[in-house]
């Protein structure tokens, strides 16, 4: 069987079954697979050269990430020895290559503190950033969710995320009263249409907001700071006391 056949198979049975996000990630990896090999036969597929192609598409990434495309090049070979052919060999069936591309050692959370992300939003000035920096740390939404955030998708303390990374259709999550007032006002002071992006900036410009709201007070968050469990659970509290 050649690599087209093969990946046309994995793709069919994929697709009904796996997230969107999965789905995109086994698509960058298998395009790369097929643009490095051309459309040779799988069964010509040797250790060695999965050893080539993973060195030469995971260069330079974080060992995590390594670890996750071997993972999925792995998946696809295992498809084909268990659906399609079971006298196929899995290459990446191999110690060597288990070793190299195993998950390292998580790096572990910084845990910020209620006061000191209170600090970093009311040292930011623009009206603009204290609120994308209040959705993030108020409702623990990524960064990449705040910039996706249209009008249509706020209900009173309601905010719908659409395309979530977790691969679902959308995610609901819910703001504290004043943040939510504030956000209406700053869509109504600014006539942002429904359709529109609240915060059209890209994702490189919102990194940089967090990175200098962070160095006010000498730190340095995450793209979506983290805070104590406490403020996560008190928001929860207030969404099932306002809605009953």
């Amino acid at each position: 069987m050649k690599i087209s056949e093969g990946i046309e198979h994995f793709y069919n049975y994929q697709r009904l079954n796996v997230k969107k996000n999965t789905l995109r990630n086994y698509q960058f990896i298998l395009d790369k697979f097929q643009k490095h090999f051309g459309d040779i036969k799988l069964a010509l597929i040797t250790s060695e050269n999965i050893l080539r192609f993973m060195s030469e598409v995971s260069d330079g990434t974080k060992q995590s990430t390594k670890k996750l495309r071997f993972t999925l090049l792995a998946a696809f070979f295992n498809f084909i020895n268990d659906a399609i052919d079971p006298d196929f060999q899995n290459p990446c069936d191999n110690p060597t290559l288990k070793k190299l591309f195993k998950a390292g050692k998580p790096a572990p959370f910084k845990i910020l503190e209620k006061d000191v992300i209170d600090e970093i939003i009311f040292r930011t000035r623009s009206p603009r950033n204290r609120l994308m920096l209040e959705l993030m740390a108020r409702s623990c939404m990524r960064v990449g969710e705040v910039l996706k955030l249209q009008p249509r998708d706020i209900e009173e303390r309601k905010v719908t995320i659409r395309d979530p990374k977790s691969g679902k259709e959308s995610e609901v999550a819910f703001l504290p009263q004043k943040v939510a007032d504030r956000l209406k006002n700053y869509i109504n002071d600014n006539g942002i249409k429904p359709g529109d992006k609240i915060f059209p900036i890209t994702y490189a410009a919102a990194k940089i907001v967090v990175k200098k709201a962070g160095e006010l007070v000498r730190i340095h968050p995450w793209p979506r700071p983290v805070i104590p469990i406490f403020v996560v659970i008190e928001l929860i509290v207030q969404s099932f006391i306002n809605n009953g």
